[in-house]
């Protein structure tokens, strides 16, 4: 299985930014998104940045990441890991509705 993970800048650069995120700081390829200013948030995935979060999916996609830990650890109760969907009907895609 392959995951991105977020990370947020903390050293940018032209080409490659020092980032820190879960397990700590890497440097990451910038290549793909373009420079970017300290504090900004990206996906990475193998080192380098596919595309740049917002600090709210940043932290949903973390949240999304700490609930698989927790399950793999044998936890049962993942409602707390996503409060943003929580006591929300699902939505079906706009092409889906009737």
């Amino acid at each position: 299985m392959c995951i991105g993970v977020p990370m947020q800048l903390v050293e940018p650069g032209e080409s490659h930014a020092w980032c820190d995120g879960r397990g700590g700081r890497t440097r990451v390829d910038l290549a793909i998104v373009g420079p970017q200013r300290a504090g900004a948030w990206v996906l990475a995935f193998q080192g380098a940045a596919r595309r740049i979060l917002s600090a709210e999916e940043a932290a949903q996609t973390n949240a999304a990441l700490d609930a698989l830990e927790a399950a793999l650890a044998g936890e049962q109760d993942l409602g707390p890991f996503f409060a943003d969907l929580v006591d929300r009907e699902p939505q079906l895609p706009a092409h889906l509705r009737k």
